[in-house]
């Protein structure tokens, strides 16, 4: 991607993101996000199918930023996303959590939020995968992998939901411990 069409593509982001902090997921519109990313509809439909598929690639952004701190790739990607990445994947997820990132918050709080759920899910999965040796202690050996990785990320999602559910009081460090402490 060209440093032109990255631009495009962060402008687009950054409307979108700046709508989700005023509105409902579903209530929002590409008019209103070409609008405030002053963009062409066509040049928004040459970067994104849908709507939905702008909100997959958010997702997609997050994780993509994590792998990438996690393979101390950081250096060579630019994202959206921006932090001193921990050594905890996990932690450092909750850290863009609690710093609400981009309006992450009002994704995983808003009322038509199972499609970011899914798409949030599925990344998870892509990452449970990738740090499964740190939870081999504690998989019995009767489970196949497919479950033990959908056990991973249900848990860290239904973590997430009962934190925001409950204030966010707990630091993003205590509230790994306790992601930890049940998977």
């Amino acid at each position: 991607m060209d440093r032109r069409q990255r631009k495009t593509r962060e402008a687009i982001f950054t409307a979108f993101i700046k709508l989700l902090s005023k509105k409902d997921f579903g209530r929002i519109t590409v008019g209103e996000i070409i609008e405030q990313a002053d963009i062409g509809r066509a040049t928004f439909y040459s970067h994104f199918e849908t709507k939905d598929f702008l909100l997959k690639e958010l997702c997609e952004e997050l994780f993509c930023h994590i792998f990438d701190a996690m393979n101390n790739e950081h250096s060579n990607h630019h994202h959206i996303f921006d932090c001193d990445a921990p050594n905890s994947v996990f932690l450092h997820l909750f850290q863009h959590l609690k710093k609400n990132d981009n309006n992450i918050l009002e994704l995983l709080s808003c009322q038509n939020n199972e499609l970011f759920l899914w798409y949030f899910k599925n990344n998870l999965q892509k990452l449970a995968v990738s740090q499964l040796p740190m939870f081999k202690n504690r998989k019995s050996d009767i489970l196949p992998d497919s479950f033990w990785i959908n056990h991973i990320a249900s848990t860290f999602v239904e973590t997430v939901r009962w934190w925001i559910d409950n204030g966010m009081k707990q630091s993003p460090e205590t509230i790994t411990e306790y992601f930890y402490s049940v998977v």
